[in-house]
């Protein structure tokens, strides 16, 4: 049965500076649902009437998980059908979502709506990899995500403080009512302005046989698992800190509205290094770029541990500056990385693309959780997290490199 055409290509294709800046924002929905939530989360405690204090993390959790699921369906869609039709069914049933959280009579109500968030918001972060996946390939693409990530992480900079915002002039619920009009705005911005990048000649049958033997091919390429799993452990530690972030700055430091510039400044360090990596990727290559940035994100992490084991909790100027530069690292190694599990790709880069987000995100997700949880008024869990999944990290890239980091023995274009 042939694929259905998709929707008519837009008469003016957007430039580069363009493509950059919609790239961003479809992966920035991500970075919006999940950011501009931290300062509500107390009072959603509050209004539900929850016990336990950790159980409002859920509310980053759940959302996390659905983002993860949802990974695993839209790249092969996509592959299948091309990138608009999948991307505009996502951007509408996240619409949808957000409006039913606005709506949520009761906790478990908000949390089945922010899992639905979270499986339609998986197609605009898929499908914004696989379009550059389509329009760039190797060092190229990896400095055109570097600045794409820099404008997206802009975001994390903003969100709380726009949270916060929501928060003095109303609720929460005006939190899910910018979600849905954001997500609007972005589904016409991408029917005027983004061309269908995978061509219908290139599109392949989506039958079972097909779809086992593209995630086997995915799965089993060592560059490709290597890179995903490195990464999903990385960001593991990240979320850990973002399901974690207002408990530890409000609870621990006491930081009180400071909460949200505090957040957004240590997530500077995280646009520094896309700028960082935009400009250096084409020269260094990604290997050496982002095996430089893993070691850095190890060593900083269990310094950062090693002193909450001598002194206990450090000083809040302390914990911004190492913290900063963990995020820092962190930054400098997504990328790179990214780019590195997609290399390989290029035949099936939707299903992949999915494969790697899926993997990624869910990892992150069960290990976030756990750093969440284990919250017990202090900072050491979530400096010990950052430890460990560091350390684990490098473990990880020097088996893919059998021993050998920064690219040695490997072609130039690596």
């Amino acid at each position: 049965m042939p694929a259905p055409e998709s929707p008519p290509r837009p008469g003016n294709p957007p430039g580069l500076p363009e493509f950059i800046a919609l790239t961003a924002c479809l992966m920035a929905l991500t970075a919006f649902s999940v950011d501009i939530m931290l300062p509500a989360l107390p009072q959603i405690r509050a209004d539900y009437g929850l016990a336990d204090v950790n159980a409002q993390q859920l509310v980053v959790s759940t959302y996390v998980g659905g983002f993860a699921l949802g990974q695993l369906f839209v790249g092969p869609l996509s592959d299948r059908y091309g990138r608009r039709p999948v991307l505009f069914a996502g951007l509408g049933v996240y619409a949808l979502a957000a409006f039913a959280c606005l709506v949520a009579d009761s906790f478990s109500t908000l949390l089945i709506a922010r899992f639905v968030q979270g499986l339609a918001n998986a197609a605009p972060r898929v499908m914004a990899i696989a379009i550059t996946r389509d329009s760039f390939q190797g060092r190229r693409m990896a400095e055109v995500m570097s600045f794409v990530m820099m404008v997206f992480i802009i975001v994390p900079v903003i969100a709380p403080s726009l949270g916060g915002a929501f928060m003095l002039i109303g609720s929460w619920h005006l939190i899910f009512a910018f979600l849905c009009v954001f997500a609007l705005a972005i589904m016409v911005w991408t029917a005027l302005r983004m061309p269908e990048t995978h061509r219908a000649e290139t599109r392949v049958p989506m039958t079972a046989a097909w779809l086992w033997g593209a995630i086997r091919e995915t799965a089993t390429n060592r560059q490709t698992l290597g890179y995903t799993l490195a990464t999903g452990v990385l960001f593991g530690a990240l979320m850990g800190y973002i399901n974690s972030a207002q408990q530890v700055f409000q609870e621990v430091y006491g930081v009180g509205e400071l909460f949200p510039i505090l957040f957004g400044a240590c997530a500077i360090a995280l646009a520094i290094a896309a700028f960082v990596s935009g400009r250096f990727v084409m020269r260094m290559g990604s290997r050496r770029l982002g095996h430089a940035a893993v070691l850095g994100f190890a060593v900083f992490s269990t310094l950062h541990y090693a002193l909450f084991l001598a002194i206990g909790t450090p000083p809040l100027p302390v914990f911004l500056v190492i913290l900063s530069g963990c995020l820092f690292c962190f930054g400098l190694v997504m990328p790179n990385y990214n780019a590195l599990a997609m290399e390989p790709m290029g035949r099936i880069a939707g299903t992949a693309s999915s494969f790697v987000g899926a993997v990624t995100t869910g990892l992150a997700a069960v290990l976030g959780l756990v750093i969440g949880q284990h919250f017990d008024g202090t900072v050491g869990p979530l400096l010990a997290g950052f430890a460990i999944f560091g350390v684990c990290s490098v473990a990880i890239t020097l088996v893919i490199e059998r021993g050998r980091l920064f690219g040695v023995g490997q072609p130039r274009a690596a």
